[in-house]
């Protein structure tokens, strides 16, 4: 296996991961139940879920072209979901702040 550019941008996003995946783990002892804590627990899923994608990254090289496409189509659509999950949250807590 090489150690270009992208295995080594590879190994960095996994540290970053691994860390996230620490501070989610951490952060759900304390984060209660209902809206936020659901809320909470869809986040959590999904950080595990890229966790496990960022940990596949660096073997992308073995992999045909016709598997990457699906995995890297996976990754942008289940991180667009994230991102609307943690809008919604944000929305509703500036909401909760606010009223």
């Amino acid at each position: 296996m090489q150690f270009d550019l992208s295995f080594i941008i590879s190994l960095s996003a996994i540290v970053v991961m691994l860390f996230c995946l620490m501070q989610v783990i951490k952060l759900g002892k304390t984060v209660p139940g209902g809206i936020v804590g659901k809320a909470w627990r869809q986040l959590s899923a999904l950080v595990v879920l890229f966790t496990v994608g960022y940990l596949v990254t660096p073997f992308f090289s073995l992999l045909p072209a016709q598997v990457i496409q699906p995995i890297v189509s996976l990754i942008f659509l289940f991180g667009a979901i994230y991102v609307w999950i943690t809008v919604r949250l944000i929305h509703r807590v500036i909401s909760e702040l606010t009223s």
